[in-house]
């Protein structure tokens, strides 16, 4: 069913270069290297679409998010295949993420019929009001046009053709543009499939939707400086999203780029919870760490400890259990490549190397665990970057108000949390107003890998966890990003938007 083509507003559209999909088991998939004129095609029909798009009822695109869903569970087995081939990700995982996928597109549709997201209001008017009158004001949130999605390579669905950015611009009533990620085009592709079978049967106008593959930069630099895009959703490495941003804010007419761009995901372990519980919190940390071979952007890569006998039994079991992981692939050879970089610049570092492991080849990994004290890691910046995949580093702080000290000196996290029980709670009333001003999400006795999706959620954090502080790219909230409110005032109820009509 794969046909290695652009979607671009209904049509499936060759290209005269095509890169091969790098996949664990290979296959013959050869697919599309975007253009830019593809960008200008998709970008001018996405505009066109929002003239009708944007000012559909909210029941209309709640039924165009749930067929999405709908159709993508149509294809799910073939997705299944075909992301597991390209990621080298478990079954399991790939049928878990498709039903997160699902589940947001399904849960977005009930959100937006329910309404709260427009934060309406009403002040009405005052005609006789002394020395001035009032005028009747309706405000609500509006759809600020055509949205530019970059997938993602850790999360070929959950954050990817469908996820979340998608989800949540769908949502808004914004049409949007995807430049899919080459590491899993196929996946991308046949989500796309499922998108234009949804536009079709709900009589949505063909712009609303376009997939350009990946394989040139170019096609991203065009993307987030096209006078018509008006916003961006961006989940990668700091490198990257950072480039993009900066594109974004020197354009013209600077644009809101919403990256999401990774973090350490710090744990401070306090002293009385880590004597009570040293094997449950040394053997469920390496769980955690490992969990997708650490290529997760909530992948929790330091634990901070009180220096002591119980940090070293932390340390012992912690060892022990990642010694016992066996090698997992990563998403791709330059992913694979970037995780040994990270292990040499460690190496280099006064970090003591707790767990040496054999570096794995090719796109194999393997988990490596560090020492170091809290001084050392104060002094030394590199020890302070996200290493993507399954490194951990326990920094040992000489005593609660040095690990209060260390906090203060972190940069901005998508998420920090504490282990404590009631002996740890005076400790911790001076740590956890630090750690949240230095997170979206701060956690207490669990582990931050898993992202609930749900109202609640918040999946960003000051920078360089994300370029907005004030966004999520996980829950409802993130519907937001993509309206701007709107006052109107005077306006003949006859000419207001439907949502503003009878508001009393």
């Amino acid at each position: 069913m794969l046909t290695g083509k652009h979607l671009i507003a209904g049509q499936w559209i060759e290209a005269d270069k095509t890169f091969r999909s790098a996949t664990i088991n290979q296959t013959d998939a050869d697919f599309a290297v975007g253009r830019v004129s593809d960008v200008a095609n998709a970008v001018t029909a996405a505009e066109q679409a929002f003239e009708t798009y944007g000012y559909t009822s909210r029941t209309v695109r709640a039924e165009f998010l749930n067929k999405i869903a709908d159709e993508i569970d149509v294809l799910g087995d073939e997705i299944t295949a075909v992301g597991c081939a390209e990621t080298g990700l478990p079954e399991a995982r790939l049928v878990g993420e498709r039903g997160r996928t699902t589940g947001q597109l399904r849960l977005f549709a009930q959100h937006i019929l329910d309404g709260e997201y427009l934060d309406r209001r009403h002040d009405g008017a005052l005609p006789d009001r002394q020395p001035l009158p009032r005028a009747d004001l309706r405000m609500i949130q509006r759809p600020i046009g055509p949205v530019a999605v970059f997938g993602a390579s850790n999360f070929p669905l959950a954050f990817s053709t469908a996820g979340g950015d998608t989800a949540a611009a769908l949502a808004a009533g914004c049409p949007v543009v995807v430049k899919g990620h080459s590491a899993h085009p196929g996946t991308g592709e046949l989500v796309a499939q499922a998108i234009d079978k949804a536009i079709i049967a709900c009589g949505l106008p063909a712009g609303v939707f376009s997939l350009i593959q990946g394989g040139n930069r170019d096609v991203g630099t065009a993307l987030v400086q096209h006078p018509l895009i008006k916003a961006v959703g961006f989940t990668g490495s700091l490198g990257g999203g950072r480039a993009l941003f900066d594109l974004c804010a020197a354009r013209p007419e600077p644009i809101p780029f919403f990256g999401e761009l990774g973090s350490v995901n710090p744990m401070f372990v306090m002293p009385n919870k880590l004597a009570a519980d040293t094997e449950t919190l040394g053997a469920g940390w390496a769980q955690s760490l490992t969990m997708g071979a650490g290529q997760f952007c909530t992948n929790p890569g330091i634990a901070v400890t009180v220096a002591g006998a119980s940090s070293a039994a932390f340390i012992e079991q912690a060892s022990k259990a990642l010694s016992d992981v066996q090698a997992q692939a990563m998403l791709t050879d330059g992913i694979a490549d970037a995780y040994r970089s990270g292990i040499a610049t460690f190496d280099a570092t006064q970090a003591d190397r707790v767990l040496r492991t054999k570096d794995a080849s090719g796109r194999s990994a393997l988990p490596n665990l560090y020492r170091v004290s809290a001084q050392d890691w104060l002094q030394n910046p590199a020890l302070h970057q996200e290493v993507f995949g399954p490194l951990g580093l326990v920094v040992e702080a000489e005593s609660v108000e040095q690990m209060v000290e260390l906090a203060r000196h972190l940069e901005g996290q998508l998420t920090c949390t504490v282990h404590l029980n009631e002996d740890d709670y005076d400790a911790a009333k001076a740590l956890l107003p630090v750690l949240e001003r230095k997170a979206g999400r701060v956690l207490a006795n669990s582990f931050p890998t898993g992202v609930e999706v749900c109202d609640s959620m918040v999946h960003g954090g000051p920078y360089p966890a994300s370029t907005n502080f004030g966004a999520t790219s996980v829950g409802t909230l993130s519907i937001r990003r993509f309206l701007r409110p709107v006052c109107y005032q005077g306006i003949p109820e006859a000419l207001l938007p439907a949502d503003l009509m009878d508001l009393s």
